[in-house]
């Protein structure tokens, strides 16, 4: 049963990890460049819902916020280089992003990344662990 819940919650942490990265897309596109400090909201934002269902919080849930943070910053990495792709092409973003594919896709952002993606990215993930793992407060 352990094995079912920890699968659970990876899956859950796993979506929650892709919806942060769509919602990280919007200013990254409405603002036209990279925005890496988000990968600290982001992560915190992450750490605090998954702390939320994960008993007790601890190693488990700081390594899924932290895991889920670096989706988070991999997906908005892929979507940012379908948006150009769909663009510079006058297509949808769902044809670009059927496209293109997700191999190429994934080497797009790849080239995209500067070093202070992965600072923050980082820091982020080290943020969302560190809240995950501490335990919740109890209302006084």
């Amino acid at each position: 049963m352990r094995l079912i819940t920890l699968l659970s919650a990876a899956f859950s942490a796993a979506m929650l990890g892709l919806a942060a990265g769509a919602v990280w897309m919007l200013p990254t596109m409405a603002l036209q460049r990279p925005l890496p400090a988000l990968a600290l909201v982001a992560g915190a934002l992450l750490a605090l819902a998954i702390r939320s269902w994960v008993r007790p919080a601890g190693r488990v849930a700081g390594i899924l916020a932290a895991g889920a943070t670096v989706l988070a910053a991999a997906y908005v990495g892929v979507l940012t280089a379908a948006a150009r792709i769909a663009g510079s092409m006058g297509i949808g973003m769902l044809d670009a992003l059927r496209g293109a594919g997700l191999a190429m896709l994934l080497d797009l952002a790849q080239l995209a990344v500067r070093p202070s993606d992965l600072v923050f990215t980082l820091a982020g993930a080290l943020l969302a662990a560190w809240i995950a793992g501490r335990p919740p407060r109890k209302a006084s």
